[in-house]
Order: structure tokens, then sequence, then C-alpha cells
């Protein structure tokens, strides 16, 4: 049989069915376009973190005054309240470090007769003899305040560590108010971890300690740096004069005390972000600068003074003239 040769070959529209080619179209960025995606997108993120940042610092500044406010209202406001019931109970309206159960406790003998409580124990500062007060301030130490009265109310009232004083209780009640280092902290050097914190105790007539008030007490400011006390004492009737308890002390002629005033540098428990800090303060008319310590955390502080009238203390100035008759005349 003989096959054509035409039959053998591949038909034309066979060759056209099994090339079929493919069109693709590729698509998408070139280079600059990548670059140019790329700076924009991290400007963009730039802008967002130092959004973020600042709205941080922001907070943080917020809260930090938040905590300093919190401090001067509430505690420095019971401070004051206590530091008014000095001399209660006290027939002798005189105070001064020879009182018997004076208000403001200068000595053993505002004790009792028959105390010998420790003189760092007392209201002391800066120079009192024996006087070691811890501070964040250099060269300036911190002072100490002791005080004492007795309920002679008929309601019960509460010392500074929260403990019940009877109505009409024998005891005398002594407070100590005190800069301790912070619950966990540990001493070292540079800017430490500082509270106000009281100590209360009682002591009887004759001046016997029947609780003591020697120790670590009650924390009622959780970040404090620095507390200073001065003494206003009445030269005269009309002539007021702040001391610090080691100058009055000091003084041959002690005037009566009528005044405490009160100064603290109250710092945040929440740490700033930021580089700058204060380190400058003015407390009681006194420049304070902050001991130098340049790893320390930024913390937001301020300053803060109280001027606290004894109610239960008083000088009195008579002074008696004669009186002018009026002049007559004889018609």
């Amino acid at each position: 049989m003989k096959v054509s040769d035409s039959s053998m070959r591949p038909s034309a529209n066979n060759s056209c069915s099994q090339k079929r080619p493919y069109i693709k179209t590729m698509a998408g960025f070139t280079l600059i376009e990548l670059m140019i995606s790329l700076v924009l997108g991290l400007l963009i993120s730039a802008a967002v973190i130092q959004v973020y940042i600042i709205n941080t610092r922001t907070i943080t500044i917020q809260q930090s005054a938040s905590e300093v406010q919190d401090s001067s209202i509430f505690a420095l406001q019971a401070l004051e309240k206590h530091i008014r019931l000095a001399n209660l109970g006290n027939p002798i309206t005189s105070i001064s470090s020879t009182s018997n159960h004076g208000g403001i406790v200068l000595t053993p003998t505002n004790l009792g007769s028959t105390n010998t409580t420790a003189t760092t124990l007392l209201t002391s500062s800066t120079g009192s003899t024996g006087w070691t007060g811890v501070s964040n301030i250099a060269n300036v130490l911190s002072d100490q305040l002791t005080i004492q009265y007795k309920n002679i109310t008929n309601n019960s009232l509460y010392d500074c560590e929260g403990a019940e004083i009877a109505a009409n209780s024998d005891d005398w009640v002594v407070e100590r108010y005190f800069v301790r280092l912070a619950t966990g902290a540990t001493a070292g050097t540079g800017v430490q971890n500082l509270a106000l914190a009281c100590a209360a105790g009682r002591v009887s007539e004759d001046g016997t300690v029947t609780t003591a008030f020697s120790g670590n007490g009650d924390i009622i400011i959780p970040a404090v740096d620095q507390f200073n006390i001065l003494l206003g004492v009445q030269i005269d009737v009309n002539q007021l004069t702040y001391l610090t308890p080691s100058t009055y002390l000091e003084l041959t002629d002690k005037p009566p005390i009528t005044t405490i005033k009160v100064g603290t540098i109250i710092r945040s428990t929440t740490p700033l972000i930021t580089n700058a800090d204060q380190e400058s303060f003015t407390v009681l008319g006194a420049d304070q600068t902050l001991v130098t310590d340049a790893a320390r955390r930024r913390f937001y502080r301020r300053s803060y003074e109280s001027t606290i009238l004894l109610r239960n203390a008083r000088m009195m100035s008579i002074t008696a003239t004669s009186p002018k008759l009026a002049s007559t005349t004889t018609p």
C-alpha cells in the first residue's frame, strides 16, 4: 500500500495548537519607589514614636504631680492636726525646754521629773548634740519633732500610729516625727529612698515610759527628701521670731514657744522619663541642694511649708497703766 507523504506531515492547524504562547504581564515597584516608601514609613514611625514618648512623659508627670499633691494635702494635713494637739491637757500654757510635760519635747524634763530619755529621741536639728538625722540634701540633716499631749476630752483620739487614746486618759501621749530609710531600702551613698515616719508612745505623770517611742514607727509620707522645723518664739507681745531647735536650746533666757513651722521636700514614687531633674529648693527661707548623684532616678519634687499655731500654748503679757483722769476746773 502506498502511503502518501502528505499524510505523514502535521497539518498547519496542529502545529499552531501545539505552540500555545502565554503572554504574562509583569507588574511591581521599582527600586526607587521601594526606597521612597521605606523612607516615608520610617518618618511616619518616628513621628508616632515621638508622639508616644511625649504622651508617656506627660502621663508620668501628671501621675507624679498627683502623688506629691496627695501627700501634701492628706499627709501634711494629718501632721498639722496632730501638732496642734501639742500641750493639750497641760495646765502650763507657756512652753519652753523646762516646762513640765511641755507640748514641744526638747529635754527629758519636758517628759517628767524622773525621765531619762536620750536627747536623740527628742526635738532636734542640725547642731543638736548627738543628732544624726538622714537627708537627701547636701550638708543639711533632716530635723526631728517630738510632741506630747493628754486626751482630756470625752471622746477617744488616735495617735499617729493609729493606736486608740481613751477619753480622759491618765497617760501622756508622745509622738516623734522623723525621716528614716523607707521600708525595704538599704543605706548607701547618693540619693536614698527616704520616708517621713512617726513613732508614738506613752509616759506617766512622773515621766516613766510605759510605751516606748524609739522604734521605726509608721510611715506617714512614703517619699521625702528633707524635713525641717522652726520654733516660733514670742520675744514680746508684738515680736515673733523663728529659731532652729539647736539655736533655741543655746539661749540663756528661753522665750515661750507658740508656733511651729514645718518645711518638707516631697518627691513622687513614680520616676520621670526625662534627663532633667530639679536640684535646688527653698525650705523655710534657706536654699538647699540635692545630693550629687549621677546615677539617681529622676523624680518629681516640690517643697512645702506650713505654719502651725499651737492652740494649747499661750503667752500673756499684761501691761498695767494708771488711768489718766480728766482735769477739772473749779468755777
